[in-house]
């Protein structure tokens, strides 16, 4: 396992753990040997009320980027499970930050990129997320 690989999975125990710490049930998906060619999301996550379907990345302080494929498999699945996609991202040092997919900037060559900047400034944290603040906004998708 690379090095980013092993810091990836760490990350996402820490999501999954912040979750869980917030009443959460949490699954995370098997990276590897999933049953359909599709991509699975990272991380499963619901409460009774709200269900979110995650696909998380994190990087050292580089814009962070998706490919139009995986956007489109985690849409495609939170569609079908009734869950909320979401795209959670983590620049070191700082907290974990959401979007909704529609929310990213999209490249010219079809893929999603998020910027540090945007995170921080526009990003839903995990309190507005798990519903533990009163700014929500994202309850419309």
């Amino acid at each position: 396992m690379s090095n980013s690989n092993a810091k990836g999975n760490r990350r996402e125990r820490e999501l999954v753990n912040e979750l869980d710490a917030r009443g959460f049930a949490v699954m995370r998906a098997p990276a590897s040997g999933a049953a359909t060619d599709r991509e699975l999301p990272d991380v499963l996550a619901g409460d009774g009320d709200v269900f979110y379907a995650v696909e998380a990345k994190s990087s050292a302080g580089d814009p962070i980027y998706l490919t139009g494929e995986e956007v489109e498999a985690l849409v495609y699945f939170a569609q079908n499970f009734g869950a909320k996609p979401r795209i959670g991202v983590r620049f070191d040092r700082e907290d974990w930050y959401f979007f909704h997919p529609a929310d990213l900037h999209t490249t010219d060559a079809g893929s999603y990129r998020v910027k540090k900047e945007k995170a921080l400034a526009d990003g839903t944290d995990i309190e507005e997320l798990t519903g533990e603040s009163e700014k929500t906004g994202l309850d419309d998708y």
